[in-house]
């Protein structure tokens, strides 16, 4: 009988296991690429503040979306406002004042300071536990699974905490 090389496991397990390695890796990727979209829309205008109009809106109404106010202006060649729309959280209270950075083009404006980057990035922080449970349960990476999800955490516990 000639000498054959045999494997402890079948071709078909390896495909297998390479497969749903692939197949995990990939939604992970996918929900945290989602994560990171869903937190730069508002993030980007936090953070990028240069050459944008800074300044505090004293909240004089909320409606069921929104709060709007007066915009006083703070950044050099930004202009007061009559009325300019803050998007309505728990941490948006009617008679308070927050600083602020206005979107390009329009009205609306987004909280800035670190309370305002902690509170764009929430998307980010769910993004990481979901992703934690993907990576802990179908790649069985228990020990990245934990640092996603600690950072996840991390993130909105801070978020909780300053706004």
């Amino acid at each position: 009988m000639p000498a054959t090389a045999t494997s402890s496991r079948p071709a078909s397990a390896v495909a297998m296991r390479f497969g749903r390695f692939a197949a995990m890796g990939t939604v992970a990727a996918l929900i945290l690429v989602a994560g990171v979209w869903a937190s730069w829309g508002t993030a980007q205008h936090v953070m990028l503040t240069k050459g944008r109009e800074r300044g505090a809106v004293e909240v004089a109404r909320c409606g069921a979306q929104a709060c709007w106010g007066r915009y006083a202006p703070l950044s050099e060649g930004s202009q007061p406002r009559a009325r300019v729309v803050l998007e309505k959280s728990v941490a948006v209270a009617r008679g308070r004042t927050y600083t602020v950075v206005l979107k390009p083009g329009g009205d609306e404006a987004v909280r800035s300071g670190p309370a305002g980057v902690l509170y764009a990035w929430i998307p980010l922080g769910g993004a990481l536990l979901l992703a934690s449970v993907v990576v802990a349960g179908g790649l069985l990476r228990t020990r990245a699974a934990w640092v996603l999800a600690l950072s996840g955490v991390a993130l909105l516990t801070a978020a909780f905490v300053t706004v």
